[in-house]
């Protein structure tokens, strides 16, 4: 039996996540305030008694799900991955719990991207939708059509894709996938067009603090988002990650290549549930489980 780890990205957070480690565990403990220390802020009170609007700022979100998940994977019983993948925020998760990434460097990253995110989305109003019930390729296709920026932006699961553009070409979009038979085209209330070229002035500045940061060939394979493969070269796994912001997230593919590749149960380190549910609509006979 191969286990495979997995990490979720934005949106899994709540507040309150993450107390329940912090006061069990010493060693959670310690992150927690070493986070605070590298932030220059008291995260930990915003994740424990903070507002949903308080949570929800990008550059907040990001370091509290990449807290959250990696303290849960230090403490996690028999914690020993033959396979590690995070969905796109949860990489860099998966890439400390593998122990291709410190911490502390994981952490800064993860700070550096969520505001170089926010940053772009600011000059570049944008966003996303949900698409459901349409072939990931008739999505594709209707993407194409329009002539603002549109792509395929997050392959969660058979019969639901995540599409990222401009707000008109969203706009457009939505009505187009109606017509073509989608079930639902939902707006998402988020900040920006992640994962799409309008992320392009953030993908550079992250490539910077990238390529200037130490990466090791950890302890298994990590199954990269920008393609769905294994990867353990440390070279490969920085030009995959500066790449990510802008390209797909590649969640299906990346789920099938594991199951190939061996996977029989799929644990979930981080706040939420939402990757197990993903991981049961791709192959409902996996096992499935929290990390908790």
């Amino acid at each position: 039996m191969k286990k495979a780890y997995i990490f979720p990205g934005q949106g899994s957070q709540f507040v309150g996540m993450g107390k329940d480690l912090y006061t069990q565990h010493e060693e959670v403990k310690q992150l927690f305030d070493k986070a605070n220390e590298i932030l220059g802020f008291n995260i930990t009170e915003i994740m424990f008694s903070g507002t949903d609007e308080e949570l929800k700022q990008t550059k907040v979100t990001q370091p509290a799900i990449f807290l959250h998940s990696v303290a849960q994977a230090a403490v996690a019983k028999d914690f020993a991955p033959d396979m590690v993948a995070g969905h796109s925020l949860g990489e860099f998760s998966a890439l400390v719990a593998s122990k291709v990434l410190s911490f502390e460097d994981g952490l800064r990253l993860v700070s550096k991207r969520a505001l170089a995110m926010q940053a772009a989305c600011e000059a570049n109003p944008s966003t996303m939708a949900a698409i459901l019930g349409l072939e990931d390729a008739k999505v594709e296709e209707v993407c194409a059509s329009i002539d603002e920026v549109v792509v395929a932006a997050n392959y969660n699961c058979p019969g639901q894709l995540v599409i990222s553009g401009s707000n008109k070409g969203i706009e457009i979009a939505c009505e187009k996938m109606k017509e073509a038979g989608a079930k639902r085209a939902l707006p998402l209330p988020v900040g920006g067009a992640f994962h799409s070229p309008l992320m392009k002035p953030a993908e550079e500045e992250l490539a910077k603090a990238i390529e200037e940061t130490t990466f090791s060939a950890g302890i298994c394979p990590i199954y990269q988002n920008v393609d769905a493969l294994p990867h353990t070269d440390p070279s490969e796994i920085k030009q995959n990650l500066i790449r990510q912001l802008t390209a797909p997230v590649r969640w299906t593919q990346s789920v099938q290549q594991m199951l190939a590749d061996g996977a029989t149960h799929f644990v979930e380190c981080g706040p939420g549930k939402v990757l197990q549910g993903l991981v049961k609509k791709i192959e409902r006979t996996a096992e499935v489980s929290s990390a908790e």
